[in-house]
């Protein structure tokens, strides 16, 4: 390799006549400038960039020293109106002396003490054998509320609620009654609904038996058809039972 001659690159293997291609022309829509038009016509003022002409402020009108202080009201002269405090004793005043009482401080003290009632101490408790005591009437230990004369007594609320409960219920039942006597239905007694629940019950544990007494393999088209029927029966009956023990009050039509 020659070090004074060109150095070697890949570059050089291109031809030097070798020029590029001309670009295709840039795409142009024909309604460029309908829409430039549009959108230059519908332009709103101080849409973009505020109002289009401000009006300047003049120069005479420039701030003035003071000019944004508060004016402060005119001064008055100050007058006390409140009552004032008596005056300090003066030092050549002298106290009142010599004044004495007859009382016997200490024969009352004694007679108040004899004659008054001893104060009760006042209840505690120790929870611990180290002697901490507590205060016993708001340790919830003494029976407070059961010792009320309204314990155990329903409020009057909710008497006047139950009241109106039960007031609500049968205007609802009188109702149902007489849609009832229109669309001539009937209500099952307590004795017929259990008898019909009963009956289910053992319809159930009879299907639920001939269930069981299939065979283990289901190898032809009747005993599929036959399992599959028993299925059904027992889907229905747990659900004719659910419908019965969920639902005390039952109304079936009447047979005409």
């Amino acid at each position: 390799m020659d070090p004074t001659g060109p150095s070697e690159s890949i570059y050089n293997l291109i031809p030097s006549d070798w020029k590029e291609p001309p670009q295709p022309p840039r795409y142009v829509s024909i309604f460029k400038a309908t829409v430039k038009d549009d959108m230059q016509k519908f332009k709103t003022a101080m849409k973009t960039m505020g109002p289009a002409k401000l009006e300047v402020p003049s120069p005479k009108n420039f701030l003035k020293k003071h000019s944004k202080e508060k004016i402060l009201p005119p001064k008055k002269k100050f007058e006390w109106n409140d009552r004032r405090k008596p005056p300090v004793p003066l030092r050549t005043d002298h106290p009142v002396m010599g004044i004495q009482s007859e009382k016997n401080f200490i024969n009352t003290n004694a007679a108040d003490v004899i004659m008054g009632v001893a104060k009760k101490p006042k209840p505690i408790y120790v929870d611990k054998r180290t002697g901490d005591k507590h205060d016993l009437e708001t340790s919830g230990l003494v029976p407070k509320y059961i010792n009320k004369k309204d314990y155990g007594v329903t409020p009057e609320y909710i008497c006047k609620r139950n009241e109106e409960v039960k007031k609500a219920q049968e205007e609802y039942d009188n109702y149902i009654q007489e849609n009832l006597r229109k669309a001539a239905m009937k209500r099952l007694s307590d004795e017929e609904r259990d008898a019909v629940l009963q009956g289910l019950k053992k319809n159930w544990e009879e299907v639920h038996k001939e269930f069981q007494s299939l065979s283990v393999f289901i190898d032809s088209i009747p005993k599929k058809i036959r399992k599959q029927k028993l299925e059904e029966e027992m889907k229905q009956l747990e659900h004719d039972i659910g419908v019965l023990e969920k639902h005390k009050i039952i109304y079936i039509a009447n047979k005409k």
